[in-house]
């Protein structure tokens, strides 16, 4: 079984930063895409930033230059650096992982983390 497991998150004054942590484990074969998502009450989920592993790393414009995804590969292990939040930051956020597991190494699959809130306020 794979799980994907985030940390971080909270309430934080405007101007003010977070970092998100997502590990995932499990049987895992090969991890292709790693990324956070955001979603608001009745909307849809949003890409926030992604790294596709050996490709290239993408960001929603709203957060270029704010926020910033890194890895650990050794651990399969990713955060979003959140710098100079602004209150429509507010959001519940996921991570996602694009993965295929050792029992079935040919199968590429979506998997999300369990989603932790984010509020930015004063």
């Amino acid at each position: 079984q794979v799980q994907l497991v985030q940390s971080g998150g909270g309430l934080v004054q405007p101007g003010g930063s977070l970092r998100l942590s997502c590990a995932a484990s499990g049987s895992i074969s090969s991890v292709y895409v790693m990324g956070w998502y955001r979603q608001a009450p009745g909307q849809l989920r949003d890409m926030v930033a992604r790294i596709i592993v050996g490709g290239s790393t993408d960001y929603a414009a709203s957060v270029k230059g704010r926020f910033t995804i890194s890895r650990d590969d050794a651990d399969n292990t990713w955060y979003l650096q959140m710098t100079s939040l602004k209150p429509e930051d507010t959001n519940v956020y996921y991570c996602n992982a694009v993965m295929s597991l050792v029992e079935a190494p040919g199968t590429r699959r979506n998997y999300w983390g369990q989603g932790t809130q984010v509020t930015v306020s004063s």
